[in-house]
């Protein structure tokens, strides 16, 4: 019923725009697929700019530079809510909450959201940006191992392969290097339990923001406030730095919108392999743009986790026909 809504209500925002014709033949569905496609290319092309965004910011730093960004992406997307009238839908929902409990259990996957997000504002100018981009690489690989241990989820060959290989190539890196980049680990590693404890709690992306942001504010004023008051004063003197700060909110607001949008579009296979895009574009912008080292050797290892990357997009499109094949082919009923 959702989606058949949500497809009619695309179709008939299409209909009133001036579109080219490969965007208004078709089916609804089709429409709405096309529409997710776009929505997923365009956020994590949002991403990917995101990534960059800290080298123009120069001189604040990476943690300054996420301290700012919070701050601006809560006011953004709280400007967000009230002009579209949803601000009160998720506050009856929080209100809706009335033990300590119950409030703990739903902030307990907020420090590993403010840690992911530091880490992808700082570890772009600080060298790390190639690793984090590997940790975002292997982070659908982790989502199906976590699926397998705590919901009992079987893994089809082609995951086995996945994960087999992606295995072989972190344990190739840790045998070249003798250890292995705590920034890769902890986005593979702690990024799927944020995920798997939102779904566990039944709380929305966009209501799950506005909660992490909400809490972090009053900390992020502080450590401006005591910690960092030359950053401060930086800051509210320039229009340059105000205007940047301000679409630095914009755009990360949008690129978690469109990215939900394409979510809730997409089916979650096609869904799943637009999501390599953002990992494939941070780790070109890490090498070209910010200038993060690259050795030849890392080919191999990297090459492996690729290769298992390769294997679970296989999986994805086999899933998707298979899903499709019963709506193409004619029921005995309908050939008779």
């Amino acid at each position: 019923m959702f989606t058949s809504t949500l497809a009619n209500t695309v179709a008939s925002t299409l209909s009133r725009l001036p579109m080219p014709a490969m965007w208004t033949t078709g089916s609804a569905q089709q429409r709405t697929l096309m529409m997710g496609v776009a929505l997923a290319v365009l956020s994590n092309l949002l991403f990917g700019v995101l990534y960059a965004y800290s080298i123009f910011l120069a001189p604040l730093s990476g943690t300054q530079v996420f301290i700012w960004r919070m701050l601006a992406m809560w006011a953004a997307l709280i400007g967000y809510l009230v002009i579209s009238g949803g601000l009160s839908t998720h506050i009856a929902k929080l209100r809706s909450l009335g033990s300590v409990k119950q409030w703990a259990w739903l902030l307990l996957p907020t420090p590993i959201f403010l840690s992911q997000f530091w880490l992808f504002m700082w570890a772009p100018v600080n060298g790390q940006g190639v690793q984090t981009a590997m940790g975002y690489f292997l982070f659908p690989l982790m989502m199906v191992v976590f699926g397998c241990v705590l919901f009992g989820e079987k893994l089809s060959r082609l995951q086995w392969l996945a994960v087999a290989f992606a295995a072989l190539g972190v344990g190739s890196e840790i045998i070249r290097t003798q250890s292995v980049s705590w920034a890769t680990l902890w986005v593979c590693g702690t990024y799927p339990m944020y995920y798997i404890l939102r779904r566990l709690q039944g709380i929305g992306a966009v209501t799950g923001l506005l909660i992490d942001l909400t809490i972090f504010v009053p900390f992020a004023l502080g450590y401006l406030v005591f910690f960092e008051p030359s950053s401060l004063g930086l800051v509210s003197g320039s229009w340059f730095f105000i205007a940047m700060l301000a679409g630095l909110g914009v755009l990360s607001v949008l690129a978690m919108k469109t990215n939900v949008d394409a979510s809730q579009m997409l089916p979650v296979n096609v869904y799943g392999m637009m999501s390599y895009l953002e990992p494939a574009l941070l780790f070109i912008l890490a090498i070209t743009v910010l200038g993060n080292p690259f050795e030849s050797a890392m080919i191999y290892s990297y090459g492996l986790i690729w290769l298992g990357i390769g294997f679970l997009i296989i999986h994805g499109i086999r899933q998707l026909r298979r899903a499709r094949k019963p709506q193409q082919q004619p029921t005995v009923s309908q050939a008779v």
